[in-house]
């Protein structure tokens, strides 16, 4: 049984989906089939992140909400469009590219894709080691270098369950991401 630990969300009075999408696995397509829990919805525009701001970049608090909650698919088209529109070359871009994979390999549990996992997340670890040499910082939008390369890390060598049921939000990992200090809001 997974311990369920407690968070305060980021993002309280954001809607949440009434399912995760798990790619081939029935769930409706969230945008493409009219009976998606995003279908016919316009995406709130991303502002690009700046890691000065990133306590007042609602995509990135919403999918920081999103992953810790179990919508990987879904934090992983949040934070994929807020890249969009952030320098992808930049530190806050190759950050992103980092939680990118995280949610990815979320999305690969789901799928029972245990190489994805692995690959996903391995590529992750190497993005936050990165990002953490190149700003020599201990922490990054809010979030601890040492902790992302172990959680990363962690995700990496997992066993995971098999029988997870279809489009139920349940978070895999051992690990949240929660940045510090926790904006008020």
């Amino acid at each position: 049984m997974q311990t369920q630990v407690k968070f305060v969300r980021l993002l309280p009075t954001a809607e949440l989906p009434r399912y995760t999408h798990v790619p081939g696995s029935g769930t409706p397509h969230p945008y493409r089939d009219p009976r998606g829990h995003s279908h016919a919805r316009r995406p709130v525009p991303a502002k690009a992140l700046r890691e000065e701001m990133w306590a007042e970049n609602r995509s990135f608090l919403l999918g920081l909400d999103l992953f810790n909650l179990g919508f990987y698919w879904e934090a992983h088209d949040e934070w994929d469009r807020l890249l969009r529109v952030t320098n992808q070359d930049s530190l806050c871009g190759m950050f992103l590219k980092g939680l990118v994979k995280m949610a990815a390999a979320g999305v690969k549990v789901r799928e029972e894709s245990i190489h994805g996992v692995r690959r996903h997340a391995a590529s992750a670890g190497e993005v936050f080691a990165d990002v953490a040499a190149e700003s020599d910082q201990d922490r990054f939008c809010g979030l601890d270098f040492t902790l992302l390369q172990f959680a990363a890390d962690r995700a990496a060598q997992l066993a995971y369950p098999t029988t997870l049921e279809t489009g139920r939000p349940l978070r895999v990992f051992p690990f949240l991401l929660i940045p510090e200090p926790i904006p008020l809001g």
